[in-house]
């Protein structure tokens, strides 16, 4: 059973100043919550996220970092969202490299995410061969209806939102604290619902930083939308594994930041 969105929240007391004028309130806050990922017995990690969808949270990031390849691979999943624990068994015990503690990258912001990428995952990542298009009227839209899903943060404006899209409309939404949490949740829903993200288009309020972009090439998506900006490292990697790369749309107005072939002024092509 899903967590109701009261769950997700904290009501607190607050001071309002307007004008000088002082009135004592109360004030929903978004709630954050340790989990703790176990994957055969082996803790793994502990994310700083939303206590919403942590069996989709796990599940996408095991599959993010290419610890789980399929769904088939997955024995039991166990939730204990007391405890702050989620435990996933596969079938045949995956034996973790003796360095991938050393790997492991501290992201850039969003509640320290963490990632096992190296420096030769990045450059060892199938360049994205698809003929794939999208209006720019078909943005607008998009992101206009993503906007309106994001029941959280017009509650809260404390969380971050990605969502899975064909070109006209959006297939798997969710939000947490944590904007690369957010995107492993639609992963990781996509992963146990038999639902293909190839050849999709990714719609996420935060930044694109390098370790975005990879989550999703790795998907193997060709086009990524945000409100935000991108990095130049997100930028470029976008531009070497053949990315369409979007940023601050917002309104009527969008940045193409590479492989603008995607995308045409009116219409379909």
């Amino acid at each position: 059973m899903r967590l109701a969105m009261e769950t997700e929240t904290e009501k607190i007391p607050i001071v309002r100043l307007i004008d000088g004028a002082r009135n004592d309130i109360e004030d929903l806050v978004a709630k954050e919550f340790p989990l703790t990922l176990i994957l055969n017995n082996q803790e793994l990690v502990t994310f700083l996220c939303s206590p919403k969808d942590l069996d989709y949270l796990s599940i996408g990031f095991l599959y993010s970092e290419g610890l789980l390849d399929n769904k088939d691979e997955i024995k039991k999943i166990t939730v204990d969202a007391q405890r702050g624990v989620v435990r996933v068994e596969t079938n045949e015990d995956r034996e973790m490299a003796d360095d991938l503690v050393f790997k492991r990258l501290i992201t850039s912001g969003c509640g320290r995410g963490a990632s096992f990428y190296s420096a030769a995952d990045m450059q060892n990542q199938v360049k994205i061969n698809s003929e794939m298009e999208i209006s720019a009227n078909e943005v607008i839209s998009l992101v206009r209806d993503f906007q309106h899903h994001s029941q959280m943060y017009r509650t809260t404006g404390g969380v971050h939102s990605a969502a899975l899209c064909d070109p006209q409309n959006i297939l798997v939404f969710s939000e947490d604290i944590g904007r690369h949490n957010a995107l492993d949740k639609i992963f990781g829903e996509c992963l146990l619902k038999d639902i293909s993200s190839e050849g999709r288009v990714v719609v996420t309020s935060g930044r694109i930083s390098s370790e975005m972009l990879l989550k999703v090439a790795r998907r193997n998506i060709p086009i990524i939308i945000s409100k935000s900006a991108p990095t130049d490292l997100g930028v470029k990697m976008a531009d070497d594994l053949g990315i369409t790369l979007l940023g601050f749309v917002r309104g009527k107005r969008i940045n193409v930041y590479t492989n603008d072939w995607r995308i045409s002024d009116n219409g379909r092509h």
